[in-house]
């Protein structure tokens, strides 16, 4: 038996040794421990896990994405040698469905070079079994690519990035910390005031008591692949539920066996996201160089790929099927489902046209 710490035990020592910790760095430690981390133990997919994602509804998601990257792979001239990423790839789900499609244009196999963004070994053992064909190569590094042009899909990645809270003050904002209380992990406020003028301009005259999220980690990754993008060429697409502009609202959530959980219970055993600001991510896309197309809602951007008169072909040739693929298409694209609350956002090379999305404002 190990005189380890558990991951719950470490995170109490550390509030006792160093004081409360924001919420960014405990959301790190659930997530990313090394050893008890949601992302490095099991399975979280599916009906026997924690949540299930748009690739794992239907195959029409992954095979539209297909579509996206060789039109846009097609734009640039079809170059012989580039880099297709994908952040977080679950089961591989998304990339096996994407490749069948995008496979049929002549010349896409054999430039693609494959690249996969995972920490956790159990899913990594599936990518392999689904996308073994394609000789994938698991970074360990987001930004650590070739100099060929870079395609990346992020599919529900960014959300589950740590994010800091910041709550509206008399005196300014103050930043929400996860601390003790007769033993108990509480949420607190550091009685540190921060002025108005450090936040960004969109959330300044909130309302007292309003709070404001930032993922600083999701900004840093969307920097570090849009100065590669910038670069040598390509393209960014992310999928996420999320907001379009920067705002305040609360939305850090945590789920286990698809039920909503209390956060600060049970670290490690809940996935913990919080919705994602598209808008800071168009700015950091923007600052490097990149065009930040408009920010499009999910069922919207499906619909522009195709995905009704996809679904009207797949029931076509499975009549048997015509009623899940229906239910599946209403999931993924109904305003009451996934169609509003999930986004797609692109930032691209200048000059590339990326179907789907609407053109910038």
């Amino acid at each position: 038996m190990s005189d380890r710490p558990s991951l719950s035990e470490a995170i109490d020592l550390q509030i006792r040794a160093n004081g409360p910790m924001s919420l960014a760095s405990y959301m790190g430690l659930c997530l990313t421990h090394p050893r008890e981390g949601y992302y490095r133990t099991a399975d979280p997919l599916g009906a026997k896990g924690d949540f299930i994602t748009a690739p794992e509804i239907s195959q029409m998601f992954g095979e539209l994405i297909g579509f996206f990257f060789v039109n846009l792979w097609q734009q640039m001239n079809e170059p012989r040698s580039f880099t297709l990423l994908e952040l977080g790839p679950g089961r591989g789900t998304l990339m096996q469905d994407a490749l069948r499609v995008a496979s049929r244009a002549d010349g896409f196999a054999n430039a693609l070079h494959l690249q996969l963004f995972e920490t956790n070994a159990e899913l990594k053992a599936q990518q392999l079994a689904r996308l073994g064909d394609y000789t994938p190569y698991w970074a360990s590094e987001i930004d650590a690519v070739s100099e060929d042009p870079l395609f990346v899909i992020a599919n529900e990645f960014f959300d589950a990035l740590p994010i800091r809270q910041f709550v509206k003050g008399e005196s300014g904002w103050h930043e929400r910390l996860v601390g003790l209380k007769e033993e108990n992990r509480v949420f607190g406020l550091s009685p540190t005031p921060i002025p108005s003028s450090a936040m960004p301009e969109a959330v300044r005259n909130a309302e007292l008591g309003e709070v404001y999220e930032a993922n600083l980690a999701a900004a840093d990754v969307m920097q570090k692949l849009s100065r590669i993008v910038a670069r040598q060429g390509g393209a960014i697409l992310a999928i996420d539920y999320g907001y379009a502009k920067t705002r305040t609202g609360e939305t850090l959530q945590a789920i286990r066996k698809h039920t909503f959980v209390d956060p600060l219970e049970a670290p490690g055993s809940a996935d913990l996201s919080a919705h994602v600001d598209f808008g800071a991510l168009s700015e950091a896309a923007a600052a490097v160089g990149l065009v930040a197309h408009r920010v499009t809602g999910q069922g919207d951007f499906l619909k522009r790929l195709g995905i009704v008169e996809r679904a009207d072909m797949l029931s076509k040739a499975n009549p048997g099927q015509a009623p899940a693929i229906a239910a599946a298409l209403h999931r993924l694209t109904d305003s009451a489902e996934m169609g509003d609350l999930f986004k797609a956002f692109v930032a691209a090379s200048p000059g590339l046209e990326p179907p789907g999305v609407l053109p910038t404002a």
